[in-house]
């Protein structure tokens, strides 16, 4: 089942794919090792399922670059999906095409202490995800003038 989606659109990165994301103008991995072309959709979380997907999947890395998007920015179709196809299963978002860097309103590290798990504080806050403060090296696209 697809449905389209409305809420708040996330995705954590590695610190390299940020940089060459940054370099290229857009971001076009799915997931960790697997490309835009591998996949056909870029996995996304809602605000809910952030903290879960990176114990699931990076819980082996203690930095990580997660971002928000801005949903209007993007050029391609966002579909909520289960994974395993069955709707009664838990939907993500999956976005259809690359994300524009225009389109990443904030890409903040987030770094964990090691094996803790991932948490996050307050997303709203951005002194508050992970056990990081405020940091030199946030990018917040928001406040940009």
């Amino acid at each position: 089942m697809r449905v389209a989606c409305a809420h708040r659109l996330f995705h954590a990165a590695l610190p390299d794919d940020w940089a060459a994301a940054e370099a290229a103008g857009r971001y076009e991995m799915s997931t960790r090792g697997r490309t835009l072309a591998d996949e056909g959709f870029i996995h996304a979380s809602y605000e809910s399922q952030v903290e879960a997907t990176a114990n699931r999947f990076y819980g082996d890395l203690d930095e990580l670059v997660l971002f928000e998007l801005d949903r209007d920015a993007l050029d391609a179709e966002v579909i909520d999906e289960s994974p395993t196809g069955d709707p009664a299963d838990e939907h993500f978002p999956h976005i259809y095409g690359p994300i524009p860097v225009a389109a990443i309103t904030t890409a903040r590290p987030w770094r964990r202490t090691g094996g803790e798990p991932w948490r996050l504080v307050d997303i709203g806050n951005a002194s508050a995800l992970g056990s990081s403060t405020a940091n030199p090296d946030q990018v917040d696209r928001e406040s940009r003038g």
